[in-house]
């Protein structure tokens, strides 16, 4: 089997100011890398992993082979990204995720570290193959929370396990897959799986006549149509038994550039200043930077009783919220019954003219009015057009008020 088509295609996003994400697509070698730390360079760690992998861009003799390599790849660049940050303390806190596949005759060799994703289709279906290392995927695994609940989790962005600058030595996934002709194997930044359904993603990769680069630049079109907030990078293989087209190597996003240390301390000066300029313009909302906790059961555990603490928190404002509409309604409800309470109208009563005090509007079964007084007056008496008042009702401040609209038809009255 062979890489029959390869696309790759990093865009920045409709928030943020720089592509922190990185991508490459080689020979044998294909990678995608999130970095993560804000301004603290996220686009430099990136960089960093995706040059080193594309350096080591070589055919291996077996699975077994590549595995090995491959970690090593991914712990030499942590090595790397702390040595940038060793030499260049203003980067201190970045971080990137990777995942990496390897063509190994007739498998795929799979390298991950952090959220990005691997997903494959095959006969219709797409399945992903990679788990994210993140603080969400571990509650989901327990069965704390479900899958749905932890696209929306307030924690979501807390990564367990990247390369970077960090005290605790990355532990790598290494997985070996199987491969099939007519297979399309996906890698992408958590700026595509964040933002488009899994369902998205699988009816694109359907449309088999289209190459690769078309279905990359539609998936990341796709992410960008939802509003894309956070950087999205996308590289697609398609497997095949000869090469449908001729295979370039292409490095797409940070990586892309010539690292430049400096470049992010830049970037953050060129926001602060128009933000002390004009303090009254609102900054566009941005997406949650990652965060990163290294794994341990006590980290776990604090995090888990962290976010306990958060959910009594909103349940307690929730509580307090609803306790607060709950009284204003029934406060409003009690000025407005009270207000009703001190109308009048003069209407009909058993075919005399009456009293009623309140409103003749009624709230479902509720009236809202009663009967103060039947006055000696026949309706009948009263000329037709004072009947039909009498009929429509005949509003009145207050008792007062009703009072004078009863001697006004009284004297109505023919001798």
């Amino acid at each position: 089997m062979v890489i029959a088509r390869a696309g790759a295609v990093s865009h920045v996003g409709k928030v943020r100011s720089n592509n922190q994400d990185s991508g490459f697509v080689g020979t044998h070698l294909f990678v995608v890398a999130d970095g993560m730390g804000g301004h603290a360079g996220g686009d430099v760690a990136s960089a960093i992993a995706v040059k080193h992998f594309a350096e080591n861009d070589e055919q291996y003799a077996g699975t077994d082979d590549a595995q090995q390599a491959m970690t090593e790849m991914l712990l030499d660049a942590n090595s790397l990204i702390a040595g940038a940050v060793e030499e260049h303390s203003e980067l201190r806190g970045m971080g990137t995720t990777v995942s990496a596949l390897s063509l190994v005759g007739e498998s795929l060799v799979l390298a991950h570290i952090g959220d990005s994703r691997v997903y494959r289709f095959r006969d219709g279906s797409l399945v992903q193959m990679t788990v994210d290392h993140t603080f969400v995927q571990r509650l989901v695994d327990a069965g704390r929370i479900t899958p749905e609940e932890a696209l929306t989790h307030p924690r979501r962005s807390v990564l367990m396990r990247v390369l970077g600058d960090v005290e605790t030595r990355p532990d790598v996934d290494t997985e070996v897959f199987d491969i099939q002709e007519g297979d399309r194997w996906l890698l992408c930044s958590d700026g595509l799986s964040s933002y488009v359904d899994e369902s998205q993603i699988e009816r694109t990769l359907a449309r088999m006549d289209e190459s690769s680069r078309e279905i990359s630049d539609d998936l990341v079109q796709l992410a960008l149509d939802n509003g894309a907030p956070d950087n999205v990078t996308v590289v697609l293989l398609e497997i095949g038994t000869a090469p449908l087209e001729p295979m370039k190597t292409r490095v797409v996003g940070s990586a892309a550039n010539p690292l430049r240390y400096s470049a992010n301390l830049q970037k953050r000066s060129n926001q602060i200043i128009p933000s002390i300029l004009h303090p009254l313009r609102r900054p566009a909302p941005r997406p949650q930077d990652e965060e990163f906790v290294p794994f341990s059961d006590e980290a776990l555990q604090e995090l888990i009783a962290e976010d306990k603490r958060r959910k009594r928190v909103r349940q307690f404002s929730w509580l307090a919220a609803s306790i607060v509409f709950i009284a204003a309604v029934a406060g409003a409800g009690l000025f407005a019954y009270n207000w009703t309470q001190q109308q009048y109208y003069v209407g009909e009563n058993v075919g005399y003219v009456a009293i009623y005090q309140g409103v003749q509007q009624g709230i479902g079964p509720i009236t809202l009015h009663e009967l103060t007084e039947t006055t000696d007056i026949k309706i009948s008496s009263l000329p037709e057009y004072q009947q039909s008042q009498v009929d429509r009702t005949i509003s009145a401040g207050d008792r007062e008020a009703a009072n004078e609209i009863v001697e006004r038809l009284r004297d109505a009255v023919p001798e």
